[in-house]
């Protein structure tokens, strides 16, 4: 990998463009460890791989585009005798599914569509047995289930009837204290600290058997924990510490039963992160819409219709429209040398040439049409731009020689070579003739390359018969002294330089002392070059219009002779069934006249009878004229058919021909399709995920219907789905990285006009509790966002079952130092007061 080589010819750019598609974090690995490939049948497999997922991308609604995690790092140490976490539990059962849906999408496609995507997935499987065992611990959201094992279902409801047993009894010693006067009469159970604390009067706070915990402001009422209900908190502790040690002895045993399957599973989960890195590529490619090109099998470089994907992109956003290329090199003529003026696209030339060259042999699809042909070269050698360097004591010519003399040690058959403005940056006439010898060496070691020039003498040397070189030059408009970036080889390019001094203003006195000086030989060389290119220019047109006569001309003998046939076939059946009819016509005849002659006969010439039959007789030939009326209209109608038939047909190939002009729209259309399925698709634990009112970034922990926990740094956030968003694995660590990341340093311009309408009390009295739920949350969430200090929630005291939930959830929100009951004066246990960091 020369990473030097990759950023001379825009190449890093386009791997940063693959790894911000990837979502795990192998596949951005697998980009940056990916190399400039030697062998075509390599080459060719990975173009395969990527064109049919290409194809998947824009045809296949079924195919997952999401649910791609990172598992390797987690199912190494399980494989080496480690636990796993909860965390690490969810993300496998994400990557099982995920992988269950691809192999179900390959194993269901019909045989030979994508054979080198199925070849892929060979061999790699999802164990049922460990999604059943998974879907047997963790529920929907991600979390435990009480059935998980018997000894966890008996502890979670002994911590559930302890905890009512002490509200029960907490409520008892507060009646209790009541009716003894140690308390007052409104007063109700307060929580400070998660402790639930009887408030007694501080003159009588010696008659209560308990421990002081706090004491109000005023310094009238001592808060204090029941001596029993120690006891039962202790009992209550001591379950949420068993708890947590079988939630660690049911992991640690999964564990166990996972490490047989580790095997399977670090193939399943190689298998997804190669997905995801062939999917990247496939992405990259539909962005510049390209195609899988042709490996030449004769060592000729055919680039049709090439487009520069950066260049391309850049133009796209100012809407303007990149002019294709076209550039053929054989083992006849290998190195094309372009010349012709300054900004008239020869560098952009050589650049797209190198890069797309480069992304061939990387494994990427390339931006030209599908019948380019390219060959496999060993190695990309460039000279471009200027490496000078004042500490290695290297001037702009000093590195140009510099370059020569690496490309000299190793230019062969197999090596392309690409130099700018060859043999510039010192005296004229000594740098031509360095650039000279250089280009001889290089065309007599049979090189390949792409060089762009203004001398004169490299542009008669590739004018040259026996040379593999070739002159090109790029098009420009004499008369708006305009380039018109488009490439024409065979011929050399004038620079144009005295008329675009006319065209920049510069006085016309000076040009034309600056003409004088240069010498007529050499002005008369530029006029030459003119003329001959606009003579080719005239004779390419006049071609062009004769070989659209000449085609126009095919068809039409190629639709005349067509329509002769299909005339002569019509002729051949029409006669054959006139020739049917006319013997059935004359059998008929005969049958009438027979009958007629014995009608008259046996009617012994009776005059009325007579008359009648010759009657019957004139009537039937009226009948014969008719019927080849009909004869001769009907041919007619079937000429008519065919005409109307051929004039069908010529327009379906004018839609079918303006269909294909969409094919770009189409394109752009089917990759927008798939990257609002990406944004759309629901989320997975451990995908990554951005807050959209602050920017702040995170990783999914669990999932339910409504809402999402989401681990920003070290705390654990609920969130609606509505306020987040998927990100890929590139832009969480970007974001992440930045020191504008931390929650407390995220502002918005309306963070103070809300701070301003924030209120410091919240009323849910009346509400359902999972209604009232989602309220605190997003309240709770704006009050840390604006860093309120402290906070009210009203939620009345009925049957103390919304205020339970309301607390216990506060109690799992980090940035929450507490959440207990109000002041008995202020409210008691129908409001929780909620102090924040």
């Amino acid at each position: 990998m020369d990473a030097r080589l990759e950023a001379k010819l825009g190449f890093d750019k386009v791997r940063a463009a693959i790894q911000a598609r990837c979502s795990t974090d192998y596949a951005v690995s697998r980009v940056t460890e990916e190399e400039f490939c030697t062998n075509g049948g390599e080459i060719h497999r990975r173009h395969l791989l990527t064109d049919e997922m290409r194809l998947i991308l824009m045809f296949e609604e079924n195919f997952p585009t999401s649910g791609y995690i990172d598992a390797i790092p987690f199912l190494e140490p399980i494989g080496k005798n480690a636990s796993i976490d909860l965390l690490s539990l969810g993300k496998l059962r994400t990557l099982l599914t995920t992988l269950s849906k691809v192999l179900h999408f390959f194993h269901t496609v019909k045989e030979g569509i994508y054979p080198n995507l199925q070849h892929l997935c060979a061999g790699v499987i999802a164990p049922a047995d460990v999604m059943r065992r998974i879907d047997s611990i963790l529920d929907r959201h991600g979390e435990i289930k009480d059935t998980a094992s018997d000894e966890l279902y008996k502890i979670r409801k002994s911590i559930k009837e302890k905890e009512i047993n002490v509200s029960k009894r907490m409520n008892a010693i507060l009646r209790q204290a009541q009716q003894e006067g140690l308390a007052d009469q409104d007063a109700s159970v307060a929580i400070r600290d998660g402790k639930m604390l009887i408030p007694v009067s501080s003159a009588k706070k010696r008659a209560f058997q308990g421990f002081v915990y706090d004491e109000s402001a005023t310094g009238k009422t001592t808060f204090m924990e029941p001596a029993e209900i120690v006891a039962l908190q202790n009992e209550i502790s001591e379950l949420h510490f068993a708890e947590t040690r079988e939630i660690a002895r049911i992991l640690y045993e999964f564990a166990e039963f996972l490490r047989p399957y580790v095997p399977e599973l670090l193939a399943g989960a190689t298998f997804i992160g190669e997905l995801d890195f062939i999917m990247a590529k496939a992405h990259v490619a539909l962005d510049y819409i390209a195609g899988m090109p042709v490996l030449s099998e004769d060592g000729s470089l055919r680039l049709r219709k090439a487009r520069h994907p950066l260049l391309e992109r850049s133009l796209r956003k100012e809407k303007k429209s990149i002019v294709p290329l076209t550039v053929t090199l054989t083992p006849e003529k290998r190195i094309l040398l372009i010349s012709g003026p300054n900004a008239g696209g020869k560098s952009v030339c050589l650049k797209t040439v190198g890069l797309l060259q480069y992304m061939f042999q990387w494994g990427m699809l390339i931006p030209t049409s599908e019948t380019s042909e390219l060959p496999v070269f060993h190695r990309i050698m460039v000279s471009i731009g200027d490496d000078q360097s004042l500490e290695n004591d290297l001037s702009t010519y000093s590195s140009f020689l510099s370059d020569m003399k690496s490309m000299l040690a190793v230019a062969d058959s197999k090596t392309l070579v690409l130099i700018d403005e060859f043999g510039s940056g010192t005296e004229p006439a000594a740098g031509g003739a360095i650039a000279e010898a250089i280009l001889h060496q290089l065309d007599t070691r049979g090189a390949y390359g792409v060089i762009t020039t203004h001398y004169t003498n490299l542009k008669l040397y590739a004018s040259s018969a026996d040379t593999g070189v070739v002159n090109g030059a790029m098009q420009f408009d004499a008369a708006t002294v305009a380039p018109l970036f488009q490439l024409e080889i065979g011929l050399p390019g004038s620079s144009f330089a005295f008329e675009l001094a006319r065209k920049m203003g510069l006085p016309e006195p000076l040009v034309h002392d600056a003409e004088e000086r240069a010498g007529e030989q050499f002005v008369g060389i530029e006029r030459n070059l003119r003329k001959i290119a606009r003579s080719r220019r005239a004779l390419d047109e006049k071609l062009t219009k004769i070989r659209a006569t000449d085609k126009t001309l095919e068809g039409l003998t190629d639709r005349y002779e067509k329509e002769l046939e299909a005339i002569k076939e019509m002729r051949r059946l029409i006669l054959d069934e006139a020739r049917k009819e006319a013997e059935k016509i004359v059998r008929d005849a005969n049958k009438k006249v027979e009958n007629t002659i014995r009608t008259i006969k046996e009617s012994q010439a009776r005059k009325e009878e007579t008359q009648e039959a010759r009657a019957d007789l004139q009537g039937f030939l009226g009948a014969l004229a008719e019927n080849r009326g009909k004869r001769d209209a009907y041919i007619d109608k079937k000429l008519q058919t065919v005409k109307e038939r051929k004039e069908r047909e010529k327009v379906r190939k004018l839609k079918r021909a303006d269909g294909e002009t969409l094919q770009q729209m189409e394109h752009q259309e089917a990759e927008a399709k798939k990257l609002a399925a990406f944004r759309s698709a629901p989320l997975k634990v451990g995908e990554k995920v951005r807050i959209k009112d602050n920017g702040m970034v995170g990783e999914v922990s669990t999932v339910s219907t409504k809402a999402v926990s989401v681990i920003v740094g070290n705390i654990t956030t609920k969130l609606p789905l509505d306020r987040v968003e998927r990100i890929t694995a590139n832009e969480y660590k970007a974001v992440a990285k930045a020191p504008s990341a931390r929650p407390r340093q995220v502002y918005d311009a309306g963070i103070s006009e809300r701070k301003a309408s924030f209120k410091l009390e919240l009323d849910v009295r009346g509400e359902r509790v999972t209604d009232a739920l989602e309220i605190v949350m997003k309240y709770i969430d704006d009050a840390i966002m604006l860093g309120v200090p402290s906070v009210r929630i009203l939620h009345g005291k009925g049957t103390g079952a919304l205020r339970e939930e309301i607390q216990k959830y506060l109690r799992t929100v980090p940035g929450v130092q507490s959440a207990q009951d109000e002041h008995v004066q202020f409210g008691g246990s129908g409001v929780t007061v909620v102090k924040l960091d």
